[in-house]
């Protein structure tokens, strides 16, 4: 029996598309040669891991004179890329909270990030507990953090339902027992959980 609904942030409640973000600003090809040169994302797992917000992705920067401008916008322009909220799996996430169905949050996010985050989307405060990388010093997919979670709630892997964008972390989470959906998309999200008996179409408001 599921005891919890868990979701991950990034592309599940709000969508995180830097790629986006640099083809709008450079444009493709100069994006796709910063991405090529700059491993940004692994610049972002060493900030969702606990690392300094400016100052990981400055020092990265002066790595990469060619792109400074560019990777210091990761920095400087970040709300810009965590941008627009996925309104449907919000609607999900309060839709379970009026059933007294507990929902938590684990995401890889940085702690200065996260909390920015926060200004921007207050409704990042509705969950009844949050697991956020930054602070918790380990990132998905590790099972560490998985197992983290279970401790921190104090319920059994089976009685866990999570939810994220990426296969990995999907995978992790099943390998530990947890119960598992890949998001693809709102609306699969909220068939998943009328398929589980967790909600019905009418408890959908959005």
């Amino acid at each position: 029996m599921i005891k919890a609904v868990i979701f991950d942030i990034g592309n599940v409640l709000i969508e995180w598309q830097p790629e986006r973000f640099y083809d709008a600003i450079v444009g493709s090809d100069r994006r796709k040669k910063i991405f090529e040169t700059v491993d940004l994302h692994g610049m972002n797992d060493v900030i969702d891991a606990g690392g300094p917000f400016q100052e990981t992705i400055y020092a990265w920067a002066e790595k990469y004179p060619e792109f400074r401008v560019e990777i210091r916008m990761w920095h400087d322009r970040w709300i810009e890329m965590a941008t627009p909220a996925i309104d449907l799996s919000w609607a999900s996430l309060r839709a379970l909270q009026a059933k007294a169905i507990p929902v938590f949050a684990l995401s890889n996010f940085g702690i200065v990030s996260f909390a920015y985050a926060e200004t921007k989307y207050p409704d990042l405060g509705l969950f009844d507990q949050r697991y956020i990388s930054g602070h918790m010093g380990v990132i998905k997919p590790a099972k560490q953090i998985y197992r983290m979670v279970e401790k921190g709630c104090g319920l059994p892997p089976e009685a866990l339902l999570f939810t994220d964008d990426r296969v990995d972390n999907i995978d992790a989470a099943h390998d530990c027992g947890w119960q598992t959906h890949l998001f693809e998309g709102p609306q699969g999200w909220v068939d998943c959980l009328i398929a589980h008996g967790l909600l019905t179409r009418s408890d959908i408001k959005e």
